[in-house]
C-alpha cells in the first residue's frame, strides 16, 4: 500500500501540470478539450466562433503569410497585418539605394500605389479533418518502420489527391501528429496576389534589433501591412491589374479598450516546430552539438557580413534579410542553451523517463507495447552523434555559409539533366534556372561572399575529421598548401557562375562538359555527394528513432489519459493558445511588468547606435504626448505587452485576441529566460511578447499620416 501511494505521489509531481497558458491546441478539438477551461478563464465566445467550416469564424481571418509567418485580416477590403520582420523580405525586395524602404519606411497613399510582390502569397485554412481511421487500420500488422512509412505516404497522397480535386489554388496535405500516431487532412486556399501597403522604418519596426531580440522589456513597432487581392468574383488569381481587394469571410474587429493584468488573451496562428516529447538524450545532443555549432559558425559569419553591411548602403539592403534570418536563430540557440541548463531540463526529462518506465513495468500489456521505446531512442541518438556533428558543420559553414556553394549546388541538377536529356524537359529546366540567376544576383555582393567563403571553408576543414570531409577538401588543402584564401581567389575568378552575362549566355546553349569542369560546380558536387553519404548513414538510425519516438509518444498519451489533455507538437498547422496577461519574475528580487510604454523608447535612444535610433518625428510625437485616441487611461502610450501564451517560430504575426475575439495585439517574440520553451514549457517564466495594437494604429495615424487605412478597419472603442 505504501509503495502504491508513493508511486501515485511521484506520478502527480512528475506529470507536467498543464495550465491555460501551456498548449498549442488543434482547432477541431477545442470544443472537446478546452472550451470549458477557456470559459472559466474569461472567454466570452463559443468554440464554433473560433473554428467552423460551415459559417464565418475567427480562423477565416488568420492566414499563413509567405512561407513561415502568420498574418490576420483586419478589414473587409482584404487588409492584412503581420510583423515587420515577416514582411522584411518583401520590403527589401522593393528597396533600392534610391528608395530604401527598410530605412525610411513605405506607405501607399491609395490602392493604386500598393506594390505587387511577386512570389508572396497567403493561405487561408479551409478545414482540418481527422483521417487517422483511414490510415492506422492499414498499419495493423506492419512490423517494418520502412514499410509503415511507405503505406502512410501512399494513403496520405491518395486522401490528399481526392480532397484537392485538381483545383489550382487549393493546397492539400496529410499532417502527421503525435509522433506518427494520428493523421489530419489540412486544406488551404491560396491567394497569390498580395501587395505591400505600408511599413514603418526599421528604426521603429526593428527598434532594438539584435540587442533586444528575444528580450523583455521591448519597445518595438514590429508590424507591416499588406492587402490580399482576388478576381472580380472573389476567387484566387495571379496578379492582374483587374484584380480587386478580397472580401474576406471574416475580419478581426480591433479593440481600443485595452486590458489589465489577469485578463484573458489568446493567440491563433501557425507555430512552426516544437519538441516537447524530446528525451534526455536528445536534449543533451541539442545543447552540446547542434546549438554549439550554430552559435560558433553563424556568429563568425554574421560578424563578417555586418562589417560590409555597415560600410555600404547597397550591401546593407542586399544582406538585410540574410543577416536577420541567420541572427534570429543564432541568438535563439544561445538563449536556449542557457535556459536548458539553468532550468535543469535534462533532469526533468530523466524524471519523466523514469516515471514512464515504472508505469510500463506495472502492466504486461504496456510492456508489450512500449517496453523498447526509450531504448530505441537512446540507441539511435548515440549512434548518430558523430554523423550529426559533421553533417551540421558542412551545412552551416559551407552549404549555407558560402553563397557561391549554395548557388552552384542549384546547378548540380542541371548537370544531371544535361547528362540524361531524355529523362527531362531541358527547356523548362533552363527557364527555371534563368529566373534563379536573376534572383541570386539581385541580392549578392561578390566581395562579401568571397571574404566569408575563405573563412568558412577553412573553419570547416579545421573542425571536421578527415574521414567526414568531402574528398575535394583534401585536394584543395594539398594543392594550395592549406591557403584557403588563395583557393577562394581561384574559385571566384575561374568559375563561370559569377559572370552574370557569360552564365546567362551559357544557359542559352548549355553543355554538361562546361559544368563538369567548372571549379565551383566541382566543389558543390563534392559537398552534395558527402551530404548524401551522411543521409544514407543516418537512414537506419532514423527508422529506429521514428519507431521509438512513436511508441514513446503513444505511451505518454495513454499514461496521461484522464489526468490532463495532451496536445501534439507544433508542425505549422493552425493552433490556438490562451492564458492570462501577466508579468513575471526573471530572477531573485526582480519583476517585469506586463506592458511597456513610449517612455521606454526615449530611455533606450542612442543616436550613435543604429539599433536604437529614434526617428525625429516619432520623438516629437512622444515628447508632446500627441497620442490621439491610442493612449491608455493614464495618458501613457502602450507599445508592447506580454501574456502566458505558448508560441514559437511561425507564430510571428499571429493575432492576439481578447475574450470577445477582438484584436489587441500582434505576437512577435518570446522571452530570453524561457528559450527552452520549444522543448519544455516553463509556466512561471514563459511569455509571449506582443505589439500592442494601439501603438500600431498610433504609428499608422500619427507618424505615417495614413489614417485612411484606419478608416477601413472595424474599431471597437
Amino acid at each position: 500500500m505504501k509503495k502504491i501511494l508513493l508511486y501515485f505521489i511521484v506520478s502527480v509531481i512528475l506529470i507536467p501540470q498543464t495550465r491555460a497558458d501551456e498548449g498549442m491546441w488543434l482547432l477541431p478539438l477545442i470544443e472537446k478539450l478546452n472550451i470549458k477551461d477557456m470559459k472559466k478563464a474569461g472567454f466570452k465566445l463559443s468554440a464554433k466562433d473560433i473554428y467552423s467550416i460551415n459559417s464565418s469564424s475567427i480562423k477565416d481571418a488568420v492566414v499563413i503569410f509567405g512561407g513561415g509567418c502568420t498574418g490576420e485580416i483586419i478589414s473587409d477590403q482584404g487588409l492584412l497585418l503581420t510583423n515587420h520582420h515577416c514582411g522584411y523580405g518583401a520590403i527589401q525586395q522593393h528597396s533600392s539605394v534610391e528608395h530604401d524602404y527598410l530605412k525610411d519606411g513605405f506607405w501607399a497613399k491609395n490602392k493604386s500605389e500598393e506594390k505587387p510582390t511577386p512570389g508572396l502569397s497567403v493561405r487561408f485554412l479551409e478545414r482540418i479533418e481527422d483521417v487517422t481511421n483511414q490510415i492506422v487500420p492499414a498499419l495493423k500488422d506492419v512490423s517494418s518502420e520502412e514499410k509503415r512509412a511507405e503505406i502512410i505516404s501512399k494513403l496520405s497522397d491518395s486522401i490528399a489527391k481526392i480532397a484537392k480535386n485538381d483545383e489550382k489554388y487549393i493546397s492539400v496535405y496529410v499532417s502527421s501528429m503525435f509522433g506518427g500516431n494520428d493523421f489530419y487532412l489540412v486544406v488551404y486556399k491560396i491567394y497569390p496576389d498580395v501587395r505591400m501597403v505600408g511599413a514603418p522604418p526599421s528604426s521603429i519596426g526593428k527598434f532594438g534589433a539584435d540587442t533586444d531580440n528575444w528580450m523583455w522589456p521591448r519597445h518595438t513597432g514590429d508590424f507591416s501591412i499588406f492587402r490580399v487581392y482576388a478576381d472580380a468574383n472573389g476567387n484566387p488569381a495571379d496578379y492582374s491589374e483587374n484584380n480587386v481587394p478580397l472580401r474576406p469571410k471574416h475580419h478581426l474587429p480591433i479593440s481600443l479598450k485595452g486590458f489589465k493584468e489577469g485578463d484573458f488573451a489568446m493567440v491563433m496562428g501557425y507555430p512552426g516546430s516544437t519538441q516537447r516529447y524530446m528525451t534526455s538524450w536528445e536534449v543533451d545532443e541539442r545543447i552540446s552539438i547542434y546549438n554549439v555549432n550554430m552559435i560558433k559558425i553563424r556568429g563568425i559569419r554574421q560578424e563578417l557580413m555586418m562589417e560590409d553591411m555597415l560600410a555600404d548602403p547597397k550591401v546593407k539592403i542586399q544582406y538585410a534579410t540574410k543577416y536577420s534570418s541567420s541572427s534570429n536563430y543564432w541568438k535563439n540557440s544561445i538563449g536556449m542553451n542557457k535556459a536548458l541548463k539553468k532550468l535543469n531540463v535534462i533532469d526533468q526529462k530523466r524524471a519523466q523517463e523514469t516515471q514512464f518506465t515504472n508505469w510500463i513495468n506495472a502492466d504486461q500489456r504496456r510492456k508489450e507495447l512500449y517496453d523498447n521505446a526509450l531504448s530505441l531512442i537512446e540507441s539511435a541518438v548515440k549512434e548518430r552523434t558523430k554523423n550529426l556533428y559533421a553533417r551540421q558543420y558542412l551545412s552551416e559553414s559551407v552549404l549555407r555559409g558560402c553563397e557561391i556553394v549554395s548557388f552552384a549546388n542549384n546547378f548540380t541538377d542541371l548537370y544531371n539533366t544535361l547528362k540524361n536529356p531524355e529523362k527531362q524537359n531541358i527547356q523548362e529546366t533552363i527557364a527555371s534556372y534563368k529566373n534563379n540567376v536573376e534572383n541570386f544576383f539581385k541580392n549578392y555582393n561578390q566581395p562579401t561572399d568571397k571574404k566569408i567563403s575563405a573563412v568558412m571553408l577553412k573553419l570547416y576543414y579545421n573542425n571536421v575529421p578527415q574521414e567526414d570531409r568531402p574528398a575535394i577538401f583534401d585536394e584543395i588543402y594539398n594543392e594550395y598548401a592549406g591557403d584557403f584564401v588563395k583557393y577562394v581567389d581561384d574559385l571566384f575568378s575561374k568559375t563561370l557562375l559569377l559572370d552574370k552575362e557569360k552564365f546567362e549566355a551559357f544557359l542559352d546553349n548549355p553543355t554538361a562538359d562546361a559544368l563538369e569542369n567548372d571549379i565551383a560546380i566541382k566543389l558543390a558536387r563534392s559537398v552534395s555527394q558527402k551530404m548524401g553519404e551522411f543521409q544514407m548513414k543516418n537512414e537506419s538510425n532514423s527508422l529506429k528513432y521514428r519507431e521509438g519516438h512513436r511508441k514513446y509518444v503513444a505511451g505518454l498519451r495513454e499514461m496521461y489519459e484522464g489526468v490532463r489533455p495532451v496536445y501534439p507538437d507544433a508542425n505549422f498547422t493552425m493552433r490556438l493558445t490562451y492564458g492570462k496577461i501577466s508579468g513575471y519574475e526573471p530572477h531573485d528580487a526582480g519583476y517585469f511588468d506586463y506592458v511597456t510604454t513610449a517612455k521606454g523608447i526615449l530611455e533606450k535612444e542612442d543616436p550613435d547606435n543604429w539599433e536604437f535610433v529614434v526617428p525625429s518625428k516619432l520623438k516629437q510625437l512622444i515628447e508632446t504626448k500627441n497620442f490621439g485616441p491610442y493612449a491608455m487611461k493614464d495618458g501613457r502610450l502602450p507599445v508592447n505587452f506580454i501574456f502566458g501564451g505558448d508560441i514559437t517560430g511561425g507564430n510571428s504575426g499571429s493575432p492576439v485576441l481578447n475574450a470577445k475575439g477582438e484584436l489587441i495585439g500582434t505576437a512577435f517574440d518570446g522571452n530570453w529566460e524561457a528559450m527552452s520553451g520549444d522543448i519544455a514549457y516553463e509556466t512561471n517564466l514563459q511569455r509571449c511578447i506582443n505589439l500592442d495594437i494601439r501603438y500600431t494604429l498610433f504609428v499608422i495615424d500619427k507618424y505615417a499620416d495614413a489614417k485612411y487605412l484606419i478608416n477601413e478597419m472595424t474599431i471597437v472603442k
